[in-house]
């Protein structure tokens, strides 16, 4: 298996072997080299294939020499976070947003950072001399408290937002049955929120099964229902947010983005006044950071490609509209929690509500198509560029285009943004058809 976008990804027990998994583990150890203590955190979510798949990893470590530290059910940021504190390598089995079957493994470097290219390139190649490890002395796996663990992270989010932060707001969480469902509600009410909850009783089968960041619906009426200021719903493993505003209107990562990215300015705290943004944001979006005097920095997908650039530009805030949001300045990957914190805590201080907020982008209608991909994984068939080049050259300025390959899946994604629904949906479809038929143009 290759890193994609997010990690190494796939089906539990197809394609995420405890063989595959020690050998990443060893692989990463060899490859990143020791830490200061030459030890290593991992953590997890709740699928039933985790406990297996963080023994197998811990394995590669130890085999290694590497002292590991099992944080247990933990968000992907605190793994950053851990690793970052500590100087130590992070890994975080998880697949995200990915239905319960799929798992994956995230490798974080000595200061909680997503790995390079390079270092992925370098691991893959390990990976394929691998042969197991037959020392017998290895070091010991210990456990670290998850209180000590949950204490360290909700004080980190409380010096970044302030005692109290949330005092007065009515907050629904949806953690999608994922690593943030016991945290993410101790955190928001530690800071003064009364919070609802949805999406917090995992079974291992549940993670983000009609909840959760990719299924903001059930959020969005759970919202209405109580009666909230506003909804945050985190994805499985709590690296990003979706919020919805006291109406059940969506708030997705754009429009966070454009929030934080105005209050940030405003408290003079938004370096270089400049936001960093995939090529998957909405044209909203820049139309937007234009009009408050922003400048706006565009990376390809992925969190990763966001950190980078974020590092190379001196940026402050960056991420997706997908709802990965990094605040350099406090974690060095997206963090879900911590970002829904300081979006609340933007709606109390400034006395206005997540729907005022909103306003300041107005987003050109998108429509995104997922079909399989035609060919090999990571191509697009030439006539499938073409008939996008002709349907963004119709669009003109009032408009965009973007055909990839997805990172986590073996799909093509398809997204385009026009002056109303309509359109963008009949531009879609024109470039879907042409998939199909390099598709039976190949039969």
């Amino acid at each position: 298996m290759r890193f994609g976008t997010d990690g190494i990804r796939g089906h539990a027990d197809r394609d995420l072997t405890d063989a595959l998994a020690s050998g990443v583990g060893r692989a990463a150890a060899r490859v990143i080299g020791p830490s200061a203590d030459h030890r290593a955190v991992i953590g997890a979510d709740p699928r039933e294939s985790s406990a297996r798949l963080v023994a197998a990893v811990a394995d590669g470590l130890a085999s290694a020499g590497v002292q590991v530290v099992d944080l247990g059910i933990v968000p992907t940021p605190v793994v950053a976070f851990e690793a970052a504190r500590t100087g130590a390598l992070g890994v975080m089995v998880s697949a995200s947003h990915n239905p319960f079957h799929d798992n994956g493994i995230k490798v974080f470097g000595p200061g909680g950072h997503k790995l390079s290219d390079r270092d992925q390139q370098a691991i893959e190649a390990a990976l394929a001399t691998d042969v197991t490890a037959t020392d017998a002395t290895r070091a010991s796996v210990n456990a670290e408290a998850a209180d000590d663990v949950a204490e360290r992270y909700r004080a980190h989010v409380t010096g970044v937002v302030g005692e109290d932060a949330l005092s007065g707001l009515h907050i629904v969480l949806d953690a999608a049955h994922g690593a943030g469902a016991t945290l993410g509600p101790a955190v928001l009410a530690s800071l003064g929120a009364h919070v609802t909850t949805i999406g917090v009783a995992p079974t291992g089968r549940n993670i983000n099964d009609g909840v959760g960041a990719t299924a903001p619906g059930a959020l969005a009426a759970a919202v209405v229902e109580a009666g909230a200021d506003l909804g945050l719903a985190l994805d499985g493993d709590a690296d990003r947010l979706i919020a919805v505003d006291h109406s059940g209107a969506i708030v997705d990562g754009d429009h966070v983005l454009c929030i934080l990215a105005c209050d940030m300015a405003a408290r003079g705290v938004l370096a270089h006044n400049t936001v960093v943004v995939t090529v998957m944001s909405n044209l909203g979006l820049h139309q937007a950071m234009a009009a408050a005097g922003l400048s706006v920095v565009t990376t390809p997908v992925g969190d990763r490609a966001v950190a980078a650039a974020m590092e190379e530009h001196g940026a402050s805030l960056g991420g997706e509209q997908s709802g990965h949001v990094i605040l350099a300045d406090h974690a060095t990957t997206g963090d879900g929690i911590l970002t829904g914190a300081v979006l609340a805590a933007a709606v109390a201080r400034q006395g206005r509500s997540l729907a005022e907020l909103a306003t300041v982008m107005t987003a050109l209608p998108q429509v995104l198509v997922n079909v399989a991909s035609p060919g090999r994984a990571g191509e697009i068939p030439a006539e499938v560029t073409r008939e996008a080049e002709r349907v963004e050259a119709e669009l003109g300025d009032t408009g965009r285009v973007l055909v990839r390959p997805s990172g986590t899946e073996p799909l093509l994604r398809i997204m385009v943004e026009a002056p109303t629904v309509a359109g963008a949906e009949a531009a879609a479809a024109r470039i879907a058809d042409a998939v199909g038929r390099h598709r039976t143009a190949d039969t």
